[in-house]
Parts: C-alpha cells; structure tokens; sequence
C-alpha cells in the first residue's frame, strides 16, 4: 500500500522554505467498516441455514427450553422410521456402536432424540431404550414450541 504524502510548508518571517513531503499518518477505516457490516449480514443470513439436518415435524410442547453449553448429539428419526446420528443414515443395530465411538465410551454424554410427529411412538421409544440399554443415562426427547396462543397438544 502506498501512503498518502502531504506537502507541509513551513512560513518563517516571510520567507517561504521549499516544501517538505511528510507521509499520512491517518487512516480511513470507513471502508473496513463497510465491509464488516457486509460481512455481518451475509453471516446472520447463512448461519441458520447451517443447523438444518434431518427435516423432521416435531411435536409440539410448552416445557422448558433446555441450554447446554457444548453442541449436544441429536439421533433423529425420520417420518419413515429410519435412524440418523446427526445427518448420517445408521441402522438400529449398528447405532449403539457408533454413539460409543463417537462419545469416547463415555456414558455421561447427552443424547438428544428427535422424532417425527407421525411417527409411531413405539419406534422412537424403541431407539430411545435401545440407546438406553447401551448405558446411556442422559437422554432426552426434543420438541419444539408452539406459535404463540395455540394449545401445545396436536
């Protein structure tokens, strides 16, 4: 980058010195600021995009909302029953050992299950106690909340 010189003169009892070139020690930040802001509203635009995963119609509660500091780890399963870790397609029976590779054999981890509102609630419950069964202890279903004055049972 080049930098800006000035011409200083200096007047000194009426005679006047050739002019000296100083460079600019000012900088514009008006431009970084544009593009931050640009930058800014391309990431709040994109960022929800980012958490789609499996598209699931979850049912509807109005309990609370649960806030976990690290990213938890969702199994979903679909409205055709079929079982995901996050967005990878998994059979039931080889579930058990890829939650274990994936947690490290620690049976403290926080598994979120997310099932589909016209599911049968005898496959989720049966993803549920076979996660379960493995010797997780801390699993939970997910539901999302409903619009504002509607009843939450659907």
């Amino acid at each position: 980058m080049a930098a800006t010189l000035l011409k200083r003169e200096r007047s000194g009892g009426g005679r006047r010195r050739r002019g000296r070139w100083a460079p600019m020690s000012e900088i514009n930040v008006t431009p970084f600021v544009d593009v931050m802001l640009v930058l800014l509203i391309v990431f709040m635009v994109t960022a929800p995009l980012l958490t789609v995963g499996v598209p699931v119609d979850l049912p509807q509660t109005r309990a609370q909302n649960i806030s976990e500091p690290v990213e938890p780890l969702v199994v979903t399963v679909d409205r055709l029953g079929e079982v995901y870790i996050q967005e990878t397609a998994v059979e039931i029976g080889a579930l058990v050992p890829r939650l274990v590779a994936i947690t490290e054999n620690r049976p403290d981890t926080r598994i979120y299950i997310r099932g589909d509102r016209a599911l049968q609630y005898g496959r989720v419950m049966e993803v549920m106690s076979t996660i379960n069964a493995a010797g997780f202890s801390r699993v939970a279903l997910i539901a999302e909340m409903p619009p504002p004055g509607q009843p939450s049972a659907q």
